[in-house]
């Protein structure tokens, strides 16, 4: 076999492939059988009719489309594998030439990750935000906890914000009720940001026992987008009380005796959780100071798959919601042009990111152990809420084991251009990352030191 490699483009290639007729006989030998099984002649029994009838009844043609169909993929393979080049679409093939018993000639065009060099990343300088814990932040996580504990009573005054009031809804279309939108004895806290419109602000300053309606547009059901009236009948209001900031509460919300164990608890995981954010964006800002000094051509159709994707979960996302497509973006604060820019810029940084990281990974031969292939599946498994088995197995059945690896390698090569960096934090004080490391995972750990932190993030 002969290849030729023809440069469309520093992100297309047309690859000329020529075979002797001689190098396709075992996919002609397994078209015959393939054939074979599909036709039927009469005295031959399903799979037996000789070669010499298939082509005197059916013609050498079809034979020979078969045999094509079989070969060329193969053929494709190992064009590519020959070239060196590392596809990232579907290849356009044509077959260019077929001389009977002589020879074989095919084309294929196909998008291309790029060529590029990878910079000297050792010593980037990059400045990251001090892992400092103050009394605010402390009060904070107080506070929060506070909060999962508070209790509710009843109040004789209208609603305020932050209060919790029980309601019933319904909605009316041209004064006729709508089945589909009524509920009773909804609990709600006023301000918490409904996805109805005008929801909180009819809310407050409701009493007990008070109706009012408002104007608004419906968000779920069949008749979402419409315009309505809905009408509210506030039976309850009710406001938070929050447990008293003492040793009493410290017992009650946590294994220990005192308000002063309570909080040294508290700025010890607040620590904690300001090195692991450190790291994070040790790694980001590092990765992103590398990719800002290498300039690559991005192919097209990688491109568009990649916006395609997400524009598809979005949509996804917005049918699971069971709202409607203006009612979806006005609870997450967007519009639909602003998603899409987005996903334009987004997915061109994650095209580019994946082939700079590809290409460290390939440099420095980094590799994927059994242990941290486990450790990734327990992790992922613990997001999801499946047992490790169950998603181990569902990885190996859908032949995602391999993406799997490619994700765990890019991260380790993520932390390489990390740990490579000079840090110093936003107070001017310089970083030792192996030292952080150290404080998150413990003296033991040597490798995959990135990863142990980020096993850390996500039991936070």
């Amino acid at each position: 076999m002969k290849t030729a490699v023809e440069e469309l483009s520093p992100t297309r290639v047309k690859l000329t492939v020529e075979v002797p007729f001689e190098e396709l006989g075992p996919s002609l030998q397994a078209a015959y059988k393939k054939v074979a099984q599909q036709v039927r002649v009469p005295g031959f029994r399903p799979g037996k009719v000789p070669a010499r009838i298939i082509e005197q009844r059916f013609g050498r043609a079809v034979v020979l489309e078969e045999t094509l169909n079989d070969a060329v993929p193969k053929l494709y393979g190992q064009a590519v594998d020959e070239s060196e080049i590392f596809p990232v679409s579907q290849p356009e093939i044509e077959v260019t030439r077929l001389d009977d018993g002589e020879q074989v000639e095919f084309t294929a065009e196909v998008d291309i990750r790029p060529n590029f060099e990878v910079p000297d990343y050792e010593g980037q300088e990059i400045t990251v935000a001090a892992a400092v814990v103050s009394d605010e932040d402390v009060d904070a996580q107080l506070d929060t906890l506070r909060q999962r504990f508070a209790t509710l009573a009843g109040v004789e005054r209208p609603a305020a914000k932050g209060d919790f009031v029980v309601m019933d809804l319904r909605a009316e279309i041209d004064g006729e009720n709508i089945e589909e939108q009524q509920a009773a004895d909804v609990s709600y806290e006023v301000g918490a940001g409904s996805v109805l419109q005008g929801l909180d602000d009819t809310l407050e300053g409701m009493g007990a026992d008070e109706e009012r309606r408002f104007a608004t547009s419906l968000v779920g059901g069949e008749h979402a987008g419409q315009a309505a009236d809905v009408i509210i009948n506030v039976k309850s209001v009710k406001e938070k009380v929050l447990p008293e900031l003492d040793d009493e509460f410290a017992g009650m919300a946590s294994e220990f005796d005192s308000l002063e164990e309570l909080r040294a608890s508290i700025h010890e995981q607040a620590r904690r959780n300001k090195i692991i954010d450190q790291l994070v964006e040790i790694r980001e800002k590092a990765l992103d100071t590398l990719l800002d000094k290498i300039d690559i051509p991005l192919p097209a159709s990688a491109l568009d798959t990649e916006i395609n994707s997400r524009k598809h979960n979005l949509e996804h996302q917005i049918a699971d919601s069971g709202l409607s497509r203006e009612a979806f973006f006005r609870l997450y604060q967007t519009t639909e042009e602003e998603r899409f820019a987005e996903f334009e810029a987004t997915s061109a940084k994650a095209l580019k990111t994946g082939f700079v990281l590809d290409k460290i990974v390939k440099q420095q031969d980094v590799g994927v152990t059994e242990q941290e292939l486990t450790n990734f599946v327990v992790r992922r498994a613990m997001q999801l809420g499946v047992a490790p088995n169950t998603l181990a197995q569902h990885l190996a059945d859908n032949d995602q084991l391999t993406l799997a690896m490619v994700e765990i390698v890019r991260d380790k090569a993520k932390s390489l251009v990390g740990d490579a960096a000079k840090v110093t934090d936003d107070a001017g004080a310089e970083i030792d990352v192996k030292a952080l490391y150290t404080e998150i995972n413990g003296p033991a750990e040597e490798e995959g030191e990135a990863e142990g932190a980020e096993a850390s993030e996500t039991d936070r």
